[in-house]
C-alpha cells in the first residue's frame, strides 16, 4: 500500500470476527450487563437492539411483578452503548476488531435521561438505540425500550465521551 493510498475496507471474515468480539463482549465481558442477562438481538448498525428477558430478579414491584425502572435505564444505556460501538466501527471501516473494540473502551456515558411511560410489564423486552451525533470527543443518542407485545414502555436520551 502507498502512503496515499486509502485504507482497505475490513473484509467480509473481519467483519463476523467483530460482529462475534462484539456479541461477546455485551453479553458476557461486561459483566452488568451478564447480570442483568442483556443478549445481542440486531447487529444492525441502523437498527441495534438488545433483548432483555423477564426474570424475578428484575422485579421492582413486587405487587404487580414490574420490570425495575433501574434495570430499563440500564438497559437502555447498554444499547446505546451498543449502538454507538456499531457506529464507531461503521466510521472506521478500515480497522479490524481488536482496534473497534480498543476505542469502545474509552466511551462512557456524560449524560441519561430517562423518560418511563407505561409499567415495565413483559415476557421479554427489546431496547433499541439511534446514535445522533458521533463526533470526535462526545456523541449522543436517542434509545427506546420495547415490551414483548411491542408497546413502547420509556425512552432515553443519552450523551457520551468517545475520545
Amino acid at each position: 500500500m502507498t502512503p496515499d493510498a486509502p485504507p482497505t475496507p475490513r473484509t467480509p471474515a473481519e467483519q463476523a470476527r467483530l460482529h462475534l468480539a462484539l456479541t461477546e463482549l455485551w453479553e458476557q465481558r461486561l459483566s452488568f450487563n451478564q447480570l442483568l442477562g442483556l443478549k445481542v438481538d440486531s447487529l444492525d448498525p441502523d437498527h441495534p437492539r438488545l433483548r432483555l428477558d423477564m426474570r424475578p430478579e428484575l422485579v421492582g414491584h413486587f405487587l404487580y411483578g414490574r420490570l425495575h425502572g433501574g434495570v430499563i435505564s440500564a438497559a437502555l444505556d447498554a444499547a446505546a452503548g451498543f449502538a454507538l460501538t456499531l457506529a464507531i466501527a461503521r466510521k472506521h471501516p478500515h480497522e479490524p476488531s481488536d482496534q473497534i473494540l480498543q476505542r469502545f473502551s474509552r466511551v462512557g456515558t456524560i449524560d441519561l435521561r430517562v423518560d418511563y411511560l407505561r409499567p415495565g410489564l413483559g415476557a421479554h423486552f427489546i431496547a433499541s438505540a439511534e446514535v445522533t451525533r458521533l463526533g470526535g470527543r462526545v456523541a449522543s443518542s436517542l434509545m427506546r425500550m420495547h415490551n414483548h407485545d411491542g408497546l413502547l414502555i420509556a425512552t432515553g436520551a443519552a450523551a457520551y465521551v468517545v475520545s
